[in-house]
C-alpha cells in the first residue's frame, strides 16, 4: 500500500517538475475562464477515440464478467483476497472515495491556472456528463442483476466496482484531455485510478474481477463519450444554423416549393435573344 501511494506522489512530481514553466507564468483566471468557455472551436478537435479503442477495454469487461462460469477466474479471486487477509487483516481506510474524483478535478483545476484541455469548459463538461450518465447506468443495473456478495459479505452488490468504473473513467478523460500536452498526466490520472482499485481489494469491498470490469466500463465510457459527441454536437449545431437561417424567412415563404431559373443572352444568325430555363 505505501508502495502504491509513494509511486503516485512520484509521478505527481515528476508531472509539476515537467510544467514548471507554466506555473511560473501569472494568470488571470477570469480571463483563461472566458477564453475556454466562449472560444469555441471551428472543428471538433477531441475525436482521439476511434472504433478499435474499444476493444482494450471491453476485454477486461469481458474478463471480469467470465467469474460468473470460469471457474479459474473464480479461484484466483478468491486466492488475491486470501493473500489480502493474510496481509493486511485489519486494514480499513478508505482514501479512495477521493482518489476516484482526483484525475476529474486535476483537469479542471489545471485549467484555472491556464492548462488547457483538448476541448472547450462545455463541450469537455457534456462530453464527461456523457460517459459518467453511460457508466451509471451500466455499473448500477448490473450490480442489482448479478447480485454478487462482497467479500466482507455485507451486500450482494460486489460486481462490478462502481469506484473503480468512476476512477478509470476520470482517468481516461485526463487523458484525453491532457496526454498530449504530456505523458505526466495520463500517468497521474492512471496512478490514482490504479490505487482506487487496489484499495477497493483492500477494503474487502471487491473481488479482483469486480476491480477489472469496473476499470473497463470506466475507460469503455470515456472512449464511447469521445466517440459519439462529436456526431452529436455537429447535428445539433447544424440543426441550430437552420433554424436561424429560416427564423426572419415568413411562413408563406416557407410553403412555397423552392424553384430556380436562370435567363441567358443568346445570338443566332445575326438575331439577339435570351434563353430562360426554370427548374421546379
Amino acid at each position: 500500500m505505501k508502495k502504491v501511494i509513494y509511486i503516485i506522489l512520484c509521478l505527481a512530481g515528476f508531472n509539476a517538475s515537467a510544467q514548471v514553466t507554466d506555473s511560473t507564468k501569472k494568470v488571470n483566471i477570469v480571463d483563461t475562464l472566458k477564453k475556454d468557455l466562449f472560444t469555441a472551436p471551428d472543428t471538433v478537435k477531441h475525436l482521439r477515440s476511434k472504433a478499435w479503442a474499444l476493444v482494450p477495454p471491453s476485454i477486461l469487461v469481458a474478463y471480469g464478467a467470465s467469474n460468473f462460469f470460469f471457474h479459474p477466474v473464480r479461484r484466483l479471486d478468491i486466492s488475491i483476497n486470501n493473500d489480502i487477509m493474510e496481509d493486511a487483516p485489519n486494514f480499513r481506510h478508505h482514501p479512495e472515495n477521493f482518489f476516484q474524483y482526483t484525475p476529474v478535478a486535476l483537469v479542471y483545476g489545471l485549467n484555472l491556472v491556464g492548462i488547457h484541455g483538448k476541448n472547450t469548459f462545455v463541450d469537455r463538461t457534456l462530453i464527461f456528463a456523457m460517459a459518467e450518465g453511460m457508466m451509471s447506468l451500466t455499473t448500477f443495473s448490473l450490480k442489482k442483476v448479478t447480485h454478487r456478495l462482497r467479500p466482507d459479505g455485507s451486500n450482494y452488490y460486489s460486481f462490478p466496482s462502481g469506484h473503480t468504473a468512476n476512477a478509470f473513467l476520470g482517468a481516461e478523460f485526463m487523458a484525453q484531455e491532457l496526454g498530449d500536452k504530456s505523458i505526466g498526466y495520463s500517468a497521474v490520472g492512471y496512478g490514482f485510478a490504479t490505487a482506487t482499485g487496489i484499495l477497493r481489494m483492500y477494503n474487502r469491498d471487491h473481488w479482483f474481477s469486480d476491480v477489472v470490469a469496473g476499470a473497463g466500463f470506466g475507460i469503455l465510457s470515456t472512449k464511447a463519450a469521445y466517440l459519439l459527441y462529436p456526431y452529436i454536437r455537429n447535428r445539433l449545431f447544424k440543426a441550430g444554423r437552420e433554424k436561424e437561417n429560416n427564423r426572419d424567412v415568413p411562413d408563406e415563404l416557407k410553403k412555397q416549393p423552392k424553384t430556380s431559373s436562370i435567363i441567358m443572352p443568346s445570338y443566332n444568325d445575326g438575331v439577339l435573344g435570351l434563353h430562360f430555363a426554370m427548374q421546379l
